[in-house]
């Protein structure tokens, strides 16, 4: 994501949220986060990890307060009659402000929403809650393996094998730590990848098969920079670029606050619906990296380049080819925006549902750019469009991504902070016969 650094633009991002309606605290210090992470140079990944330990700060503050769900750290203790409001608003700006202490924006946002809330104990326990929740989630997540920085460097020129990309630093790849990154959703052993097994897709097409073949041509075709109007359409052309400079972070959670503020849900559903969003996030993308670097496949520029040399006898080569957009510097197979897009789709499906809503989508980052959608899939499904005719991802990448994105979600939301027993919160839709109470070794 593109830096936004001055306080116009970052007052347009908020502009493009629901936080100018005031649906409630934990949707407006949502768009706060994720215009705080995007003001301050954060990339899709550490955006996805720093959303998740801030909107897993605030669910476990507002949920120490109501008890509506199972807790994720168990030991954030409330006041009685402490308020929600001022417990979500403390824990939001808590992390953010240890993570990003020089963000212009966050003390004042912070004295506004407590300037709302009635002085008295319920805003000093409140306060107290949310301070607590923060802090432990801080502390939860030192080491995670989030850093130093680690970079990749092909040992193969072979044909299939990833090589570096004109975005690519002299270390090589990027982000070769954030396979090892501690999930947030899914039970993990210490210093172990094993949990990865069940979520990471097999391997991709061989370079011989028909598949491959199918689609090498399609990017090909539509994901030439000189493409023209009948190969990449310009509606195709605009979601490549959107998409481009729009993370799975920012669609999804605005997204999100557009519906929940839509649905008028509550702000205890809210609180762990943007939890559980950020969560599987973040762990898709865990997944993502490793499956990458595991299988180090060529990205499209380099494979078309190379056609040539593949082994199949369908595959011309193009030495002219070159990608609409920026290719990113790591291996190819599977997609991180459809990953980590889908696992925040199926979150929201499953909490929200499918479709009937109203979502528009613009980013101040990409001007001149609006769209309008119904349901979650028409979002994920051009964001698939979008890195074809992008020209930087093979469609079989897209669909192992959109897969193990699922599948991590699907898990997560069934296995994270299930309704408490005794909760009267908002019906959830979920018609899931496994309703797993199960809780996890986190650390």
């Amino acid at each position: 994501m593109r830096r936004l650094r001055t306080s116009a633009t970052f007052a347009a991002l908020l502009v493009c949220s629901p936080i100018a309606a005031r649906a409630d605290v934990v949707l407006d210090w949502n768009a706060i986060a994720v215009s705080t992470l995007v003001s301050q140079g954060q990339g899709a990944f550490a955006q996805a990890r720093f959303l998740a330990i801030t909107q897993l700060a605030v669910f476990e503050a507002v949920n120490a307060i109501t008890g509506d769900y199972q807790p994720y750290l168990g030991t954030v203790a409330a006041p009685v009659g402490a308020s929600v409001d001022a417990a979500a608003v403390t824990a939001a700006y808590k992390v953010l402000k240890n993570y990003f202490p020089l963000a212009p924006s966050l003390d004042p946002a912070y004295a506004a929403s407590l300037a709302a809330i009635p002085n008295g104990s319920a805003k000093v326990g409140g306060i107290a809650t949310g301070q607590s929740a923060a802090a432990q989630m801080i502390a939860l997540r030192l080491n995670d393996g989030s850093s130093p920085a680690q970079f990749y460097l092909p040992a193969s020129s072979d044909p299939g094998v990833w090589q570096v990309t004109p975005s690519c630093p002299p270390a090589g790849g990027v982000n070769f730590q954030w396979q090892n990154v501690r999930p947030f959703g899914v039970p993990s052993v210490p210093n172990s990848q094993a949990w990865i097994g069940p979520f990471a897709p097999g391997p991709p097409p061989a370079l011989t098969s028909n598949r491959y073949a199918k689609d090498y041509d399609e990017v090909k075709t539509v994901g030439n920079l000189s493409s023209d109007l009948t190969e990449r359409p310009q509606d195709r052309a605009d979601v490549a670029r959107f998409y481009a400079g729009s993370s799975p972070s920012f669609v999804f959670n605005l997204a999100a606050r557009q519906v929940a503020a839509a649905e008028s849900s509550s702000l205890s559903k809210n609180a762990r619906a943007f939890a559980l969003l950020n969560m599987a996030s973040n762990d898709s993308f865990v997944v993502s990296f490793w499956t990458k670097y595991h299988y180090k496949l060529w990205r499209p520029e380099t494979a078309i380049r190379e056609g040539d040399l593949d082994g199949n006898p369908k595959t011309d080569a193009d030495l002219t080819f070159v990608p609409y957009i920026l290719t990113p510097c790591f291996p190819s197979y599977p997609s991180n925006h459809g990953s980590g897009s889908n696992s925040a789709a199926e979150i929201l499906r499953r909490v929200y549902g499918a479709g009937g809503h109203d979502i528009t989508m613009a980013n101040p980052a990409v001007p001149g750019l609006t769209f309008h959608y119904t349901r979650f899939k028409q979002i994920t499904d051009d964001i698939s469009d979008a890195r074809v005719f992008g020209g930087i991802h093979f469609r079989f990448d897209q669909d192992a991504g959109a897969d193990m994105g699922r599948d991590v979600a699907t898990f997560i939301y069934k296995h994270n902070l299930r309704r408490a027993k005794h909760s009267e919160a908002d019906d959830e839709g979920d018609n899931d016969e496994e309703r797993s109470n199960s809780s996890h070794d986190r650390h």
